[in-house]
């Protein structure tokens, strides 16, 4: 069995309001996993490369249009096979994750899984964008979108059994009481669950209102709220990082970046122009 440098792989664990969740990042140019399991629900994305996985007497190409997950103590291995790199990044969900997690959907318990690899864009884009955001560790509230969001649709469209994931309610008076505490608390720890309890939805529920009903998510319409916010005090020259701790960014990088991305220039040139 090839030798595996400690050096190329990054475990990490997210318990910021989801005890039993833990993350590896791993880069390899040779390796190979014996048949083993977890005690835990398991999810892997290919971010460069590949591999191969040999599970239920299969073998399958881990690729990086694959999600590939395996039920907890469901035996698997893996080698390098003609790849000579794999990247990829894997979350591993005990038994508390997995019960918040379904608490979070509105299911009594997550889905089994007939199947362990499913080519899904969708999916790969979303656990991968998750990952990174949970390694960052910036932003608990699109943290927690991301992993609600993410998993619900690995469920919904690849699941078996659990408990079926209802949609989200067409009322609009729930979504102006949840966009009426955003804009009147936008500066503060908001948190996804919370907001979702306040007018009665899972937290998955919330996210599929705010998606159907406004065109974004509930991460994205707070941020709008708060970049409109940041935009007024920038217009009366107060300093960028106080400006952006007073609306509720994570720090001076985070609002530049969003602020950027939304409006194609700096706060800093912002203020400038209002200045002039």
């Amino acid at each position: 069995m090839a030798r595996i440098d400690p050096r190329n792989v990054t475990r990490y664990w997210w318990d910021r309001h989801l005890p039993g969740l833990s993350l590896l990042r791993a880069d390899f140019t040779t390796h190979e996993y014996p048949p083993h399991t977890h005690q835990a629900l398991v999810v892997a994305v290919t971010e460069q490369g590949g591999s191969v996985i040999k599970s239920r007497g299969q073998v399958e190409d881990a690729e990086t249009s694959r999600v590939f997950v395996f039920n907890p103590a469901e035996p698997h291995a893996g080698w390098m096979g003609r790849s000579e790199r794999w990247q990829y990044r894997s979350l591993y969900l005990t038994q508390p994750a997995l019960d918040r997690l379904a608490e979070n959907l509105d299911i009594e318990c997550v889905p089994y899984f007939t199947n362990n690899a499913f080519e899904d864009a969708d999916l790969v884009s979303g656990f991968l964008a998750m990952h990174r955001a949970i390694e960052q560790g910036r932003d608990v509230f699109q943290e927690r979108e991301l992993l609600v969001d993410t998993f619900g649709l690995l469920f919904r469209r690849h699941g078996s059994g659990g408990g079926r994931i209802a949609p989200a309610p067409r009322d609009r008076a729930l979504l102006s009481r949840t966009t009426e505490r955003m804009r009147s608390d936008y500066a503060q720890d908001l948190r996804l669950d919370e907001l979702a309890r306040e007018v009665g939805l899972s937290t998955f529920q919330l996210i599929g209102l705010f998606k159907r009903t406004v065109g974004l998510t509930p991460h994205a319409y707070l941020t709008q709220v708060r970049l409109s916010a940041a935009c007024r005090h920038l217009r009366h020259a107060r300093p960028i990082a106080e400006v952006a701790a007073v609306v509720g960014f994570y720090d001076q990088s985070a609002l530049t970046k969003h602020f950027k991305r939304c409006y194609g220039i700096t706060p800093r040139q912002f203020a400038r122009a209002a200045a002039a």
